[in-house]
């Protein structure tokens, strides 16, 4: 596979791509109603999920979806909702007390149900917090934060190292997403991460504007076990911590890139923190509908988009406190919606196609987790899925980007299928991002289904590869999650449906044949897969 990559991405599209199958005006039309102030954001468990699950559910019955949740096209989603009542938090420098003003400074809150105080407990620094012990990397080795604070830094030690030190290079590795989890496991009080934008892929105003949003899990019976304050630091405010047990920044990123990097204590600093949490059960939904495929016992191919956005929710009055998601992700349900048009108007594949629209993504992937958990047809027998959640609002592209490279031999088909169109295949830049796992594909991946995740690409016909970086930086910088992810009416959405239509001709493919795409020998999925190869013909 590692041959076949460089030639996948090699391919060369005509100059003047082809012109969409889908529909750039009816996908704008859509984007336009559903992040409509009336829907106040879709947030879910929100004023605005009544609305748009009846806007949903009314374009699924008008294509003639059959509904497959477990109140007609609503698929019920059981969750967890823990809210931030309180919470004042102070860090003590060399004697000097500071306040850290919650959505300023610092973004955090606790999961400890009710009152709790952490006070004036001792500060340890752990570089990146990253433990795998098949490279050497414990920073935790011989040091003890049991009852302390815990500081790290955002990513890995690879992410801006410039070479690969065993995590995957640029790319965002899994062991980077399990530093909470070191941190509980080793008796740690409190875990905060220092913000940077790059390595995280956002800028601190993301954190700062959703610091008082409930957290959220999936309701399994089971309430998980609880951890203290947990989130991250402004990075002025890192800088200044570290600063006081004599380190310098820069270096300390530096040598926390090392194997053999111990934690180390930050003299002269300590902690404080008082929260008031609220635990309730709430409920949200996922929307299912199903198109019959002519041989009921051929499976099915699986499109999915999350419906939700942030809500109406902006902590900084008097400003627009709707977070309307017109991009994101308006922008992959509407697509999502054309695509199922297409199916309908077309005749009948040989496997059903499963259209699903999930909650909760923003809180975790958790509606799409819920359906891995409660498919409404087999996980075994779904052939492929394709994930729509486009980044930006692009004019007519030349190329796509490819998501998390290297995972499946579908590549080789998206690639085809994409050249038929007049486009090209372009490998992820940002993959310090880790986009791979923070959209709802992952969660269908790890159950074992074949996808791939990819979205317009930013070689634009008007202006090029520099005019959609311009595009794709600004939105980043200014409107990722926050209130001015609007609708503009000057929107060129051909690239959406040029996305949607690479999605649309692959997935038919797919639908109208009888083979079993699959995973790279090298991908832990393909494992998952092969567990439950005796139920696929």
């Amino acid at each position: 596979m590692n041959r076949i990559l460089p030639l996948l991405f090699l391919l060369t599209a005509a100059a003047d791509p082809a012109s969409p199958i889908l529909s750039p005006e009816r996908i704008k039309a859509d984007v336009q109603s559903l992040s409509a102030d009336d829907f106040h954001g879709r947030g879910p468990t929100q004023v605005g999920e009544t609305k748009t699950l009846d806007f949903l559910e009314q374009r699924f019955a008008a294509l003639g979806l059959r509904p497959a949740g477990d109140r007609g096209y609503r698929q019920t989603v059981k969750l967890l909702r823990w809210t931030r009542e309180h919470a004042s938090f102070e860090l003590e420098l060399g004697g000097a007390r500071r306040t850290l003003t919650p959505g300023t400074e610092i973004a955090a809150t606790s999961r400890i149900i009710g009152a709790d105080t952490v006070a004036r407990v001792p500060v340890v620094f752990v570089g990146y917090g990253v433990v795998e012990p098949r490279l050497g990397y414990d920073p935790y080795r011989g040091v003890d934060v049991r009852g302390k604070l815990v500081v790290a830094l955002a990513g890995d030690p690879d992410v801006q190292a410039g070479r690969d030190l065993g995590f995957g290079g640029r790319a965002l590795s899994p062991a980077a997403r399990t530093k909470l989890s070191e941190a509980q496991k080793h008796g740690a009080a409190a875990f905060l991460q220092i913000h940077e934008t790059f390595p995280s892929s956002y800028p601190w105003l993301q954190l700062a504007k959703s610091d008082a949003v409930p957290g959220f899990a999936l309701d399994t019976g089971i309430v998980p076990p609880a951890f203290g304050v947990r989130g991250t630091l402004r990075n002025d405010i890192g800088v200044a911590l570290l600063r006081q047990g004599g380190l310098d920044y820069a270096a300390a990123k530096r040598a926390a890139q090392a194997a053999d990097f111990r934690g180390v204590e930050i003299k002269g600093a300590t902690f404080s923190a008082s929260t008031t949490v609220a635990l309730d059960r709430a409920v949200s939904h996922n929307i299912v509908g199903i198109l019959p495929g002519t041989d009921p016992a051929a499976g099915s191919i699986l499109y999915g988009a999350h419906w939700d956005a942030y809500g109406e929710n902006d902590f900084d009055p008097p400003a627009d406190r709707i977070r309307n998601g017109a991009i994101d992700n308006g922008t992959g349900t509407a697509t999502l919606l054309e695509i199922a048009r297409a199916f309908t108007a077309a005749p009948r594949p040989r496997r059903s196609v499963v259209f699903a629209l999930w909650t909760a993504e923003e809180k975790g992937l958790l509606g799409a987790s819920w359906y891995a958990d409660h498919p409404v047809l087999p996980l075994a027998t779904t052939a492929a899925q394709f994930n729509l959640d486009p980044h930006v609002v692009l004019g007519r592209t030349r190329d796509l980007e490819l998501i998390g490279v290297g995972r499946t031999p579908l590549e080789a088909d998206l690639g085809r299928v994409a050249a038929a169109q007049g486009l090209r295949l372009t490998p992820e830049e940002n993959t310090e991002a880790g986009w791979y796992y923070r959209s709802d594909h992952y969660a269908l991946a790890q159950k074992g289904v074949p996808g791939v995740y990819f979205r317009a690409g930013r070689d634009l016909v008007q202006g090029g590869i520099a005019a959609g970086e311009r595009k794709r930086a600004r939105y980043n910088a200014e409107c990722y999650h926050q209130t001015c992810d609007e609708f503009d009416a000057k929107w060129d959405m051909t690239g959406a449906a040029q996305e949607g239509s690479v999605a649309y001709a692959l997935g038919r493919e797919i639908a109208q044949g009888d083979r079993w795409p699959g995973w790279n020998a090298s991908e832990p999925f393909a494992a998952v897969r092969a567990a439950t190869v005796d139920q696929r013909r």
